[in-house]
């Protein structure tokens, strides 16, 4: 799945004004001539520029007079004015790309943005599921479905929440670990052993282990995986643990879809993603263990600044429960 690109901030964009500054209006002629930059390119620098003037204005300094300080006060005032960080980093780009063709005309000693940067945004918490809706899915029968995409589906979601795997790495996960198998930074689940060998980010290997209810889905998988590929079709079937109905190796986003759609059957109302999937393996783990190192492990992490989002996840779900239980957690409505 690709990133949205953002397109809309918190600060309603200004009317386009003609910019009237002479600097400005060559460097918009240079950009679009020279550049070739889209229509709708030269117009958000037309507005970020115009924006910059008027903050110059403001300010009572000539546009090719601004000094670093000043870039810094207007980032503060957008910023206060409700502006998102990523909206302030992509005005700044602009701005930064004027002064630098300004400094490469000559028309100033230094480029007063180089070296600011925008207010970083607040990282959002990851989504996890209720313990009881993970388990739901997990637990979840479609009676009247394909019983060969009903066994595939079934042990995606029992290694995505019991392992914790990313999406990659479950894609990534052969039937067998056979020749090419590692050298061409694949995985496996050795079911002897109940482990989950994954190739993760970073191109690192780890072993995670695979829970009984994970193995018994796997296995009925297994058992149902080369039906549709049996006699002259079976050189079709792809050396991967999850195939489509083609025998190819599933994609991504082909799991994101199927994931989606098997949460809104076992009657979820948050529609579910893999990751979410393992955002609820870690914070469900944590919650049960506390036990941070543990998790980072699991999770192939190879910083626990990064693990420990969850302990933020584990206080907020502390925090419910007390505010739920404790007889002084709210102050009543009398007080």
């Amino acid at each position: 799945m690709t990133e949205p690109v953002p397109t809309a901030d918190a600060e309603p964009a200004p009317a386009a004004t003609a910019p009237t500054d002479p600097a400005v209006l060559r460097y918009l002629e240079h950009v679009r001539v020279e550049k070739r930059l889209a229509a709708r390119t030269l117009a958000l620098y037309t507005l970020d520029l115009d924006k910059l003037a008027r903050f110059a204005e403001g300010a009572g300094v000539p546009l090719l007079g601004l000094a670093t300080a000043h870039i810094r006060r207007f980032v503060a005032q957008m910023h206060s004015g409700g502006r998102s960080g990523r909206g302030i980093a992509l005005i700044l780009s602009g701005w930064r790309g004027f002064f630098t063709w300004a400094g490469q005309q000559g028309l100033v000693p230094h480029n007063p943005v180089q070296g600011v940067r925008a207010p970083r945004a607040p990282k959002p918490l990851p989504k996890a599921l209720p313990v009881d809706d993970a388990v739901r899915l997990a637990e979840f029968e479609h009676a009247g479905g394909d019983p060969w995409l009903e066994a595939r589906d079934a042990a995606m979601v029992e290694l995505l929440y019991g392992c914790g795997l990313r999406v990659g790495e479950l894609v990534g996960l052969d039937a067998a670990p056979g020749p090419d198998t590692q050298r061409q930074g694949r995985g496996w689940v050795d079911l002897e052993a109940g482990e989950a060998h994954v190739f993760g980010k970073g191109s690192k290997r780890r072993s995670v282990p695979v829970g009984t209810a994970a193995l018994a889905a796997l296995q009925a998988w297994l058992a149902q995986r080369p039906q549709p590929f049996g006699g002259a079709a079976s050189a079709r079937l792809d050396a991967a643990l999850f195939v489509g109905q083609r025998g190819q190796r599933l994609t991504a986003q082909s799991i994101w879809l199927r994931l989606r759609q098997r949460s809104q059957q076992a009657g979820l109302t948050t529609p579910v993603h893999p990751h979410m999937l393992r955002h609820s393996f870690a914070s469900h783990l944590l919650q049960s263990s506390g036990d941070l190192r543990a998790v980072q492990e699991l999770l192939g992490h190879a910083n626990i600044t990064t693990t420990q989002v969850y302990t933020r996840l584990d206080f907020q779900h502390l925090a419910k429960v007390y505010d739920a239980a404790h007889p002084r957690a709210r102050k009543k409505s009398s007080d």
